[in-house]
């Protein structure tokens, strides 16, 4: 009796250890694969638990989850001669369990290989400029070049691939700044002139509006006024209208075609000086208003006198002083006679030449002989 109850537990804990052996947990994201003798079974074994036979079934589990795999930095020449590093991530998952666990050994290894080697295959027939500005081209060539080995052979589904870091040389990212710096500049100039275009235009919508309405104008001065007297100084700004200016301007192109042409103004000049006879002709100032001459009155005729013939009387040089000289005609003055009849200007002349007390002149001299006849 006592030989039969150990029989028993034993049998009881070969069965234990039996079905212990035969039983397999798969979880959801996985796959499970198995393997009788070697040879694999066509059936895949899905989440759950699982019974395979315990002597001769093995069992392997394949992860269906999407896995990350870093791909380290590689250095590559782009198809315009430019030396870079670069660095992606690729993202793929299995999607055939038995493919990846029979066609390829140990695929996150393998899909890293692929990854490099495509990776520089791609980064040599783009240039900088396309590597850089883009990178969804690149990203998207990246994955069909590695779709194309390990999809159908493999059983592995690349599902993206990103480019992390591109290292440029030192001397090519200051040119790339220079570049970028320049671009900036001539956005700027661009902008700023089309801000002024487009305040040129508002600005004239504005003159042609005030110009319809004057009273516009004249707000827009009082504002002016007020905008400067806002500010704390003593100096208060008062803008001359144009329209005052442009006013001038039309009176003073009438007033020429209006008056004649200027002549020159003889002037009585100087000896010696005959460039003083006539003012230079004076060039016209646009915008100056010379106000025409007042009309010169008519002078009134001078009354014409006869005048009776005077003989003419040679000079007369004094040699002293004649106040209360008694000279000629018996020591009587000079003069005194004047009043006689037959006195006259030519008998004086001749008295004072005769008794004359001093020495002769030259005028004296030159007289002397018609006096003596």
């Amino acid at each position: 009796m006592g030989v039969l109850i150990i029989v028993l537990v034993v049998l009881a804990l070969a069965g234990l250890v039996l079905l212990g052996m035969s039983l397999r947990n798969v979880q959801q994201y996985e796959k499970g694969v198995v393997f009788r003798f070697g040879r694999l079974l066509p059936d895949i074994r899905g989440p759950g638990l699982r019974v395979i036979r315990p002597i001769g079934d093995r069992m392997q589990k394949v992860s269906v989850q999407t896995q990350v795999l870093g791909i380290p930095p590689q250095g590559s020449i782009t198809a315009d001669n430019v030396t870079l590093t670069v660095d992606a991530v690729v993202y793929f998952r299995v999607t055939d369990p038995v493919k990846a666990l029979v066609n390829v050994r140990d695929y996150p290894s393998a899909v890293s290989q692929i990854a490099q080697t495509s990776l520089r295959a791609v980064i040599g027939r783009a240039d900088l400029d396309t590597l850089l500005s883009d990178r969804d081209h690149i990203n998207s060539e990246l994955k069909k070049v590695m779709d194309a080995p390990t999809e159908e052979p493999w059983g592995l589904r690349i599902e993206r691939v990103e480019i992390k870091d591109i290292a440029l040389p030192e001397s090519m990212m200051r040119s790339m700044s220079k570049q970028a710096e320049a671009e900036r500049e001539r956005r700027a100039r661009v902008i700023a002139a089309d801000g002024e275009f487009q305040a040129s235009q508002r600005l004239s919508d504005a003159a042609a509006t005030m110009a319809d309405t004057p009273g516009a104008l004249q707000l827009r001065l009082l504002q002016t006024v007020v905008d400067v007297s806002a500010e704390k100084n003593s100096t208060l700004v008062m803008p001359f209208p144009v329209e005052m200016l442009r006013f001038f301007e039309r009176q003073s192109r009438e007033t020429d075609d209006d008056t004649p042409a200027r002549r020159s103004v003889p002037l009585p000049g100087r000896a010696g000086h005959p460039g003083d006879h006539e003012l230079p002709e004076v060039p016209a100032i646009p915008g100056l208003v010379v106000p025409a001459a007042p009309p010169v009155p008519a002078a009134p005729p001078v009354p014409v006198a006869f005048v009776p013939p005077v003989e003419p009387v040679g000079p007369v040089v004094p040699a002293l002083h004649l106040s209360g000289e008694r000279v000629g005609f018996g020591g009587g003055r000079i003069g005194e006679r004047i009043g006689a009849p037959v006195a006259g200007r030519a008998a004086v002349a001749r008295e004072r030449r005769d008794n004359w007390p001093t020495q002769p002149g030259p005028d004296q001299e030159r007289d002397a002989t018609p006096a003596a006849g």
